[in-house]
């Protein structure tokens, strides 16, 4: 199915982008999400129209990420966790969900979607660096502390 992009998407194409899809991929993600409308001709040429409108708002988009980015570089987000004896292994694990609960007590606003553990849950002690994913091309590194619990 081809379909042009309303938004830039990772690894697929920018944003006015014709694509070609599987139809499921774009039938239950990216026409729902308003990320692609279908490439018929009369799409097209609204798209078109609405080009410029598009493209500002995207660019509008990147500069609050980037602006986010600026004050999330900064962060660290501390957790206590129980640990196996003077090992460092943790007894469960933190995941992602975690992390955001620590980071909204101090004030921090993360999504879910926007943190990435590329290794999965964290299960050691010490100093972690995620990465969050604001906008396409812009990501934002905190830290995040895990300390043994007393």
């Amino acid at each position: 199915m081809d379909v042009i992009l309303l938004d830039a998407v990772h690894n697929l194409g920018r944003l006015g982008d014709r694509v070609s899809v599987k139809p499921g991929y774009a039938r239950n993600y990216l026409i729902p999400q308003g990320k692609a409308v279908r490439a018929t001709p009369k799409m097209i040429e609204s798209f078109e129209q609405r080009r410029a409108e598009l493209e500002a708002q995207s660019a509008a988009r990147k500069e609050q990420a980037a602006t986010r980015r600026a004050a999330l570089d900064q962060v660290v987000v501390r957790l206590s966790a129980r640990a196996i004896g003077d090992e460092q292994r943790l007894y469960g694990s933190i995941t992602a969900t975690d992390v955001i609960h620590a980071a909204k007590a101090q004030g921090i606003t993360l999504e879910r979607s926007e943190l990435r553990l590329p290794n999965g849950p964290i299960r050691e002690l010490g100093e972690h660096r995620l990465q969050v994913h604001l906008y396409t091309d812009v990501e934002a590194v905190i830290t995040v502390l895990v300390e043994k619990q007393l």
